[in-house]
């Protein structure tokens, strides 16, 4: 159980620790909703929205009362049939980290073991979409190529790119390249860099 599962779908979490346990466990695009503040953060609700039209996404949260509102958010703004829930078992602990347990006493994602995780993800270790998203082409050189990044006008561009797709303004080059590879082909990447007025002028 030493090699990391490569996951095809996205998937939620509530925060950077937990981001970090499971990128321990498993290959995937990862995002935190920094807790509660997905619950104003527009821009990342549009990214979720985005992957949504083109992918299921996975969730875990916590398995306590936050972790089950952040969950209810999410599916107040995304396709039912494009989430995937997952659940950890309520184990009585307390994170190394912290000081104190949480206030209903038990274990977050980030506390839990490996081995737990790893049987989770099993089952959705989808050969035929990892495959997919492998063969993508898509990479830092070929974002460096097209001007998408190393560049002053680089955000602006990312940011026309991604529009045409539904991607949020504002994503890093490394945030843009795991979204990008999610909901288009290099083809419709290539369209996309072609149609977009950001580039008429290059």
């Amino acid at each position: 159980m030493n090699d990391k599962l490569k996951i095809p779908y996205p998937v939620i979490v509530e925060g950077k620790y937990d981001k970090l346990r499971l990128s321990s466990v498993i290959e995937a695009q990862i995002i935190a909703t920094d807790g509660f503040g997905i619950f104003k953060n527009h821009e990342r609700a549009a990214l979720l929205r985005a992957l949504a039209r083109k992918t299921p996404l996975i969730v875990l949260t916590d398995p306590d009362g936050a972790g089950r509102l952040i969950r209810s958010h999410i599916s107040g703004i995304l396709p039912k049939d494009k989430i995937i829930c997952l659940h950890i078992p309520k184990i009585e602990g307390k994170e190394k980290r912290k000081k104190e347990a949480s206030a209903e006493g038990f274990l977050g994602v980030e506390g839990v073991e490996r081995e737990l995780i790893y049987n989770l993800f099993l089952p959705y270790t989808n050969p035929d979409m990892t495959r997919n998203i492998e063969e993508n082409p898509l990479s830092p050189a070929i974002l460096c190529r097209d001007g998408l990044t190393g560049a002053p006008d680089s955000q602006a561009k990312r940011d026309a790119v991604g529009a045409v797709f539904g991607l949020p303004s504002g994503m890093n080059a490394k945030a843009f390249l795991a979204a990008i590879k999610c909901v288009a082909s290099y083809d419709e990447y290539i369209t996309a860099l072609k149609s977009s007025k950001a580039f008429e002028d290059s």
